[in-house]
């Protein structure tokens, strides 16, 4: 159990100081979602408030009329001293009504849904996601405005503008509440009074995930047909949902439900969802011993499917597989699916679902936040990365659980393991080879000259050696437009397409929190699927192509990737 509390001195009235800023600083530029730094750079004098109070600011100037405020955050180190101070800040700069999460915790998801529901202004939530925890490890800092999604370009700027110049910040005295149990409090302060409320993180959620799926008619197929499932939540935020929802709704056996107490360090783990982090659940679903198995990051908001013996998912093709059998979820059965939106590395194959069942299709840069606009405009309903993250518009987040959820509607309706179900999509669809290599941690000056050294490649008089056995028909810089706003991104990733069909894309991962990560997607499409066709074997010549085009090994020093999924 996670115990944190907001001190209190005594006093029956609180009053608000201006407080000037020791320090300001110039690297508080959110990433791709949200701020991420190591623990020991957020701890330097002043480097929270400042980053708060110019999130706050920012959000008054956009809407002064709203001033309920949702806390929480994924339970790693350093959320307890946090939390209290951005109580104490929030509560000094006129917010009304402050939500935290029950023992500080709240998945992403979660936080979605809840800002959605009781209409806050936005939140405030502690998570830097799939980078480990501890006070040797990643802290981060991530705004979602009032549709429940990550904040938009336009907000991040102006908060990254305001953090250059910041003189002050104000903040409350300090005051206490409990967080180890729900209730409400109002708090006298020379702003006026301030209620705030302790919430349970997991029941607006449930309730939510209710009303998507038939949970019965999911219980009742586990139990009859004898499936067996596990859940590794990691450590992370998301164990408390699985517990809830896994265990006691469907009826799986606590026994089965691996690591889902949510530890400040992630139990030492790194909670990324892949083959490489998640190993424990692969060796686990290698055994033979449970039909479905999922794994979900920090925050709850990622997740890997895996079937028995160890059969892997890729999120590109679990993306394409929900989508072609969107007719098993009560939640899209009864409703029209606008559309399907995925991130530029994504892999195509949801691209033919929706020619063939006549949804739009929207490619966006990589994050979240992009498919917010498309969402809230209803030109999407269903969402989905490379990088282990689907959803649809029930929140406008990514979620873990809802993703685990799809799958085991889609088992009991059709009544097929998870390996029959992609193979059978396969061989309807034809098979994307798809693989991503991360050359991680390495110096913000390598991550430049790679991206550089592939840029190259775009100029129009630029000659581009073959991709494989196959002429490389354009090389470009993703750039976006958004539909809805019309707003611009520009430089999301060089993408090298062959005549062929394959592609081979790099781009600088915006989630890391010091260096540079860069990454390469590798992507091979063979109309006809045939059995014992390994994926290694068919991009072979995609990843040679790749480390010719970048000249990654000589820049980076590395002879291989730090991780491949």
């Amino acid at each position: 159990t996670l115990l944190y509390t907001i001190k209190f001195e005594g006093m029956l009235h609180f009053v608000s100081h201006e407080v000037e800023c020791s320090h300001t600083y110039q690297d508080q530029k959110p990433g791709t979602s949200g701020l991420r730094k190591p623990v020991k750079t957020v701890q330097q004098p002043c480097y929270v408030e400042n980053f708060i109070q110019c999130i706050l600011e920012t959000v008054i100037e956009l809407d002064d009329s709203n001033k309920r405020l949702l806390i929480g955050g994924d339970g790693r180190y350093y959320n307890d001293a946090v939390i209290p101070i951005i109580t104490r800040m929030a509560a000094a700069n006129g917010f009304k009504e402050i939500i935290i999460g029950q023992h500080g915790l709240f998945s992403t998801p979660a936080c979605s849904s809840f800002i959605r529901k009781y209409e806050c202004v936005g939140g405030i939530i502690l998570t830097a996601s799939h980078n480990p925890g501890g006070p040797d490890a990643d802290f981060g800092i991530k705004y979602n405005v009032g549709n429940g999604g990550p904040a938009p370009d336009n907000v991040t700027n102006a908060i990254f503008e305001k953090t250059k110049t910041i003189k002050s910040f104000k903040i409350l005295d300090e005051f206490e509440i409990s967080l180890n149990y729900p209730g409400e409090r109002f708090v006298k302060t020379d702003q006026g009074k301030v209620l705030v409320r302790v919430v349970n993180g997991v029941e607006c959620h449930e309730e939510l995930l209710s009303s998507i799926f038939d949970l019965q008619k999911i219980r009742t197929y586990l139990r009859d047909n004898k499936i067996r499932i596990t859940a590794d939540a990691m450590s992370g935020v998301m164990g408390a949902t699985a517990r809830r929802i896994f265990g006691e709704v469907l009826g799986v056996k606590p026994s089965h439900l691996i690591r889902c107490t949510p530890l400040p360090d992630f139990g030492g783990g790194h909670p990324d969802p892949n083959l490489v982090y998640a190993e424990a659940l692969v060796k686990t679903m290698k055994s033979g011993k449970y039909e479905f198995g999922v794994a979900f990051d920090g925050d709850g908001d990622r997740n890997m499917i895996l079937g028995k013996d160890g059969f892997f998912v890729s999120p590109s093709d679990s993306l394409a597989v929900i989508a072609a059998n969107l007719d098993c979820i009560p939640y899209f059965a009864k409703g029209k699916v606008a559309g399907v939106g995925r991130s530029l590395p994504t892999s195509g194959a949801v691209d033919l679902v929706a020619k063939t069942r006549g949804f739009n299709i929207f490619e966006t840069p990589t994050g979240w936040k992009y498919f917010g606009n498309l969402m809230d405009a209803d030109m999407i309903s269903l969402c989905g990365e490379e990088s282990f993250g689907t959803g649809s518009n029930h929140i406008r987040e990514k979620d873990g659980i809802w993703a685990a959820l799809a799958w085991l509607s889609i088992m009991a309706t059709r009544e097929m393991s998870v390996e029959k179900l992609v193979t059978t999509h396969w061989r309807e669809f034809g098979r994307h080879y798809y693989t991503r290599h991360d050359y991680e941690a390495l110096s913000t000056e390598e991550g430049a000259q790679v991206m550089e050294t592939v840029n190259k490649f775009t100029a129009k008089d630029a000659e581009v050696p073959p991709m494989g056995d196959s002429p490389v028909a354009s090389c470009v810089n993703f750039s976006y437009k958004d539909p809805v706003t019309g707003d611009k991104a520009e430089k999301q990733g060089v993408v090298f397409t062959s005549e062929a069909g394959s592609r081979v894309i790099f781009r600088l991962s915006g989630t890391g929190s010091t260096g540079a990560t860069v990454r390469i997607y590798l992507e091979y499409y063979s109309a006809k699927y045939s059995e014992g066709r390994a994926a290694e074997d068919m991009l072979e010549p995609l990843v040679e192509f790749a480390l010719g085009v970048s000249d990654i090994r000589n820049i980076s020093g590395r002879s291989a990737p730090s991780v491949i999924t």
